[in-house]
């Protein structure tokens, strides 16, 4: 996940109030704490670490750049956290986050740890941005802390039915899904899609786990 300019000005924003909560003194370094929350453990911890890896690399760009908040010169400081991909634990590593100060979070990966989650960030009132959760629930609930840089599952869904009647030619489709939040839920929306164009038929819907 490379420090893009989305999440660079995010964190900016996330930490305005924190660095004007204080009076201006000049030539003091503020520390501002960036959890990011993710799995670093278990079959998705290559993607998790990305995540982290991203935000590490847009905090080094910033404190590069000696960006002055509220007449204190801002030092951003990287908490990273691991959520397991497991929803208990996400919420649990959300809930250190809060206590722990942070200004604002990059995270969770997985749509089922994202959710209950962000409700939270929210109720701390910490900007929180997921650079991977798609189901249309993370931001239907409206809360002026969660912010996605990732198509929902609404879009996403389309695109492959689309992609399979128009380009595949596909008639007869068989859809399986790993009962996950990310997993059924972009299979609801696909299934959705396929047949409302009614160009092609679904003819089997299965599922499994996502140990399997």
């Amino acid at each position: 996940m490379p420090a893009s300019p989305t999440i660079l000005s995010l964190i900016i924003m996330a930490t305005v109030p924190a660095a004007k909560a204080e009076a201006p003194a000049r030539n003091q370094v503020q520390a501002v704490k960036i959890g990011t929350a993710s799995p670093l453990s278990g079959p998705g911890a290559h993607q998790g670490k990305d995540i982290e890896n991203g935000a590490r690399m847009a905090i080094d760009d910033l404190n590069a750049k000696g960006i002055v908040i509220g007449g204190k010169k801002v030092k951003w400081v990287l908490q990273p956290e691991d959520d397991a991909s497991d929803p208990k634990t996400g919420a649990a590593v959300a809930q250190k986050l809060v206590d722990a100060h942070v200004a604002g979070v990059v995270g969770h990966l997985n749509s089922g740890t994202t959710v209950p989650a962000s409700k939270i960030y929210h109720d701390a009132g910490i900007p929180q941005i997921s650079p991977a959760t798609t189901t249309p629930q993370y931001t239907n609930q409206r809360f002026n802390t969660a912010f996605r840089v990732v198509a929902s599952d609404q879009l996403v869904g389309k695109t492959l039915a689309n992609y399979s009647v128009t380009t595949l030619k596909a008639k007869k489709i068989a859809v399986i899904d790993d009962r996950t939040a990310f997993g059924q839920g972009l299979a609801d929306e696909f299934n959705r899609s396929v047949r409302a164009g009614k160009a092609a038929k679904i003819v089997s819907r299965q599922f499994t786990n996502d140990k399997a």
